[in-house]
């Protein structure tokens, strides 16, 4: 991952199973995420799914030169927080569940972010997953991902970039009333390919 740049980062359970056995988890892996992340990455969305999870953030400039490159197969120290971040919290929920194996899939998936319009729909899209997914009616109602921050003059979990996020769409109201027109394309296109 690339200095200054912005990525959507995601992982499920392995085999699709939960990650997230009560709520207490929930809280744990931003606790975790903010202890060994915060200083590395701004964030600008989130949601934790029972059995995923989505963030979207940027990758802080550094003072040293090449801070954040990987030499002779050694992580960098991005990757090595990362690292230890999800063996952190992969180690806790194994120990607290009487578990054992793989919590993760694999590796979290990355994706880099590098137009504005997909940034908007990216934001969209995280926020509403707990609504594609039937878990609650509205984004609002979910209350483990940063949607319910933007209701709010502080961020609650993690510390988000919620001024930047507001800009990309233009104003607060904008960023409510995109993420209704999104939800309301989701509807028609999930509609469209139920009836075929």
């Amino acid at each position: 991952m690339l200095e200054n740049n912005i990525y959507h980062i995601y992982n499920r359970g392995n085999n699709k199973e939960i990650i997230f056995f009560e709520e207490r988890n929930y809280q744990f892996f931003l606790q975790r995420f903010r202890y060994y992340l915060d200083d590395l990455v701004k964030v600008y969305a989130y949601c934790l799914m029972p059995n995923h999870f989505h963030v979207l953030l940027k990758v802080k400039k550094y003072s040293e030169p090449h801070s954040l490159k990987s030499t002779n197969n050694e992580l960098n120290p991005l990757e090595n927080a990362f690292k230890r971040f999800f063996m952190s919290y992969s180690k806790s929920i194994n120990k607290a569940y009487n578990r054992t194996g793989s919590l993760f899939q694999k590796r979290f998936q990355r994706k880099i972010i590098l137009e504005e319009n997909y940034l908007r729909n990216i934001i969209a899209y995280i926020h509403l997953n707990p609504v594609r997914s039937s878990l609650v009616k509205a984004a609002e109602q979910w209350h483990y991902s940063s949607y319910k921050d933007f209701f709010n003059d502080q961020s609650i979990e993690l510390n988000i970039d919620k001024k930047r996020v507001i800009d990309w769409f233009g104003n607060k109201q904008s960023f409510f009333d995109f993420h209704k027109l999104y939800r309301d394309f989701q509807k028609e296109r999930d509609f469209l390919f139920n009836e075929r």
